[in-house]
């Protein structure tokens, strides 16, 4: 075997172990002229690389039972090489169709990773600055209060320090579009102060999507495609429900309903794309993962500088633990977000992760960067933690210490906070006043009220009862729960339940309605008056 060969087969430890695809092991030892060493080094080389894996599919076979999960895919990634891409139960709850390590799933918020690295793409070309603020490329940005909108940058905006309330309901099932949605900000008041702590966000991806659509003159859609997709082959992965329609091995949403798994529409969630709309396979996300292990590089090809690479990945502000996470991952001390990044500390290595969790899905992208090993399990099921638990079961299986049942320790600690959660709405039964009524007849309810932030829902009154409309997906009918109380109960299963509180003035006229958990909505004057 000459130097060159026998330098790619064999690691520091001394032991046989063949890197890259399975076809180019072949074309190298082809070319060194030793057939032989075929029969000596794959028996050696390939339990070597998987005998981690020893096990996984009976674990993960029995883990989707356990959590109602009707399909799973996976893909782990080590030393650059694809080491497991597989699929495991149905697509759609209740037919035959198996997940394959091709099926499409929805990877949600693990989306923002990529308007990451447009960023980031940008900054290597020296159109933008990390710290330039916002305002300073999108024309019209402005938020709440006018010193942050002069001072919040591309990098407050991607590590979630805004100071903001989530605002989803301004994207999530509404129909403004991305420029309507980031001009609406400016009415969303911050819920702490600027960059003092951590807070999830959405419209703030949103605006670093168009930031780099404005500085390049394409769609962040477009940019996407062209800058990452193509260059890493990923061929199957697209940025919107509508391109799904062209594929044959895509995954059906599902969720629970009435207490019963059942499969749902895919949403489209175009309007706020940039924080969670791409779709893809375990296939392409192991090119995704290549790169971010190879710190920028990707089959030989840098694609973001080092330096910029690893910047993605540096901490920018800390993330306060709970009580309850950390009984259940005491091995974990320090959490922090980068950019599109969760950071924290497992078993002593960093660890890179992002999950994504969108109407009826649940992904989790994971890097232990030292180990060079990463991981994506893209599930149909909506808000299970059930990624997590398989991600902590494969790193300590790489780690050699897989004492910890994870799935089960996982899952009684979900179902631990569901019973809580089920509390809540006993506290609320509990305290409902019987025997009331409202104070008006119910057609003086009907109306329109608004909010500058999210604009009008409508109260019409059809058939006898009181009816809700916020958008196209909001619509649900009224039920008296007390007073001048209502409880909403909307159309589509999936949304669930709120509470609707009307506000008289002092002619006993409706003011003002409350929804519990979203706004107050100010009654409009009735036109003509």
């Amino acid at each position: 075997m000459n130097a060159r060969l026998n330098k790619s087969l064999w690691k520091t430890s001394g032991h046989p172990v063949l890197i890259g695809q399975p076809n180019s092991w072949l074309r190298q030892i082809a070319k060194a002229g030793r057939r032989s060493a075929v029969i000596l080094l794959l028996p050696t080389a390939i339990p070597a690389q998987r005998a981690p894996l020893s096990g996984v599919d009976a674990y993960i076979d029995q883990a989707l039972k356990d959590w109602e999960v009707p399909g799973l895919a996976l893909v782990v990634v080590r030393n650059d090489s694809i080491l497991h891409a597989k699929g495991y139960g149905v697509k759609e709850s209740g037919k035959p169709a198996p997940v394959t390590e091709r099926t499409v799933f929805a990877i949600g918020s693990a989306s923002k990773a990529f308007t990451a690295g447009l960023i980031a793409l940008l900054v290597d070309e020296g159109k933008v600055r990390w710290d330039d603020p916002v305002a300073q490329h999108l024309p019209g940005f402005q938020m709440n209060d006018p010193y942050v909108s002069k001072e919040l940058t591309l990098r407050d905006a991607l590590s979630h320090r805004s100071g903001l309330a989530r605002g989803d309901r301004l994207w999530y099932a509404s129909e403004y579009d991305r420029a309507e949605i980031l001009r609406r900000v400016r009415y969303l008041e911050p819920s702490w102060s600027f960059r003092s702590q951590f807070g999830y966000q959405n419209l703030m991806y949103l605006a670093a999507g168009q930031t780099a659509a404005q500085i390049t003159g394409k769609s962040w859609d477009e940019l996407v495609r062209q800058r990452i997709f193509t260059p890493l082959g990923m061929t199957s992965s697209t940025t919107s429900t509508n391109m799904l329609r062209a594929q044959r091995d895509v995954s059906m949403p599902h969720t629970r309903i009435n207490d019963k798994v059942a499969s749902i529409q895919w949403r489209n969630i175009d309007n706020v794309a940039p924080a969670g709309s791409i779709n893809s396979n375990v296939l392409d996300m192991a090119q995704w993962l290549r790169l971010q292990l190879g710190n920028g590089l990707h089959a030989g090809k840098t694609i973001f500088k080092p330096a910029t690479a690893r910047e993605m990945h540096q901490p920018n502000i800390i993330i306060r633990s709970e009580a309850r996470t950390d009984s259940l991952l005491p091995e974990t001390h320090l959490r922090a977000y980068g950019l599109g990044w969760f950071l924290e500390d497992y078993r002593g290595r960093k660890i890179v992760h992002h999950g994504g969790n969108i109407d009826g899905m649940s992904a989790l992208v994971w890097m232990v960067p030292e180990e060079k090993l990463g991981l994506v399990i893209l599930t149909n099921m909506n808000a299970t933690s059930l990624p997590a638990a398989l991600a902590h079961r494969i790193t300590d299986l790489f780690l050699g210490d897989a004492r910890r049942d994870w799935s089960a320790e996982y899952l009684a600690f979900t179902k631990a906070a569901q019973a809580r959660a089920a509390a809540t709405p006993n506290a609320v039964e509990r305290a409902r006043v019987s025997g009331t009524k409202p104070t008006l007849a119910l057609d003086k309810y009907a109306g329109t009220y608004t909010n500058e932030l999210y604009g009008n829902v409508e109260v019409t009154l059809d058939n006898g009862r009181l009816v809700l409309k916020s958008g196209a997906a909001f619509v649900g009918d009224l039920e008296h729960w007390h007073y001048d109380v209502f409880r909403v109960s909307w159309r589509d299963p999936t949304l669930g339940r709120a509470f609707v509180s009307f506000t008289l003035d002092v002619r006993a006229q409706p003011e003002e309605i409350r929804i519990d958990g979203l706004a107050n909505f100010r009654r409009a004057p009735a036109r003509g008056n």
